[in-house]
């Protein structure tokens, strides 16, 4: 995960250049959820109120994979955030004992989620049905699946990136996006959480 952290970030900070993006690589204090402690989610708010500080009125994107795909979830309702990048995200069973998980707080944001359908260690259905939950509240979710891929999103890594990056300057800088996002956006569920990630997807985007 932290591979592909770290080639997102580099992705998105040359893709975003011209457009001044700065784009910063989070290291969480804790190891793990905790519970209702959520301290992931606690270090993802903290790093959206350290852009504001830092660079003050910007719109920011929270971008996580795995344990912190579901972070940026939780924080996405941050007022300085306007967009959330959730991958492979790492969310808990149903139980009827614990509280669903939220999507309120992603109204007025765009998401999208990206889950690999071989993914042994999250579970790709349970991002599936939090798109589905979070579609009703906001008709701004898009979840795409990278078939055949698991956890790490290895085998199409190239894709990820350029869909992430394709996202990402849409939502910041409302640039126009790629045919495959707008109609994920625009499709009614479940096709727009189920949408494919094509083999390729960004070698036939126009380059900036």
């Amino acid at each position: 995960a932290t591979a592909l952290v770290r080639a997102l970030g580099r992705r998105l900070a040359r893709d975003g250049r011209g457009e001044g993006l700065a784009a910063h690589v989070v290291h969480y204090r804790y190891r793990g959820w905790n519970g209702s402690e959520a301290h992931l989610a606690g270090d993802a708010t903290w790093a959206a109120d350290e852009v504001v500080r830092r660079y003050g009125d910007v719109p920011v994107c929270l971008l996580g994979v795995g344990m912190g795909g579901r972070a940026a979830l939780h924080a996405g309702g941050h007022e300085a955030v306007n967009s959330v990048v959730s991958i492979a995200p790492w969310l808990p069973e149903a139980d009827v004992a614990a509280p669903e998980e939220p999507v309120r707080q992603l109204v007025g944001r765009r998401v999208l989620i990206v889950h690999g359908t071989n993914d042994e260690r999250t579970d790709p259905e349970l991002s599936f049905r939090l798109a589905a939950r979070a579609k009703k509240a906001n008709r701004e979710v898009c979840r795409f699946e990278v078939h055949s891929d698991g956890h790490g999103l290895h085998q199409h890594r190239d894709e990820v990136l350029a869909l992430a990056s394709d996202f990402v300057m849409g939502a910041l800088y409302g640039r126009a996006v790629s045919r495959p996002v707008e109609d994920a956006l625009a499709a009614p569920p479940p096709i727009g959480l189920r949408m494919p990630l094509a083999a390729g997807f960004g070698r036939s985007l126009r380059r900036g």
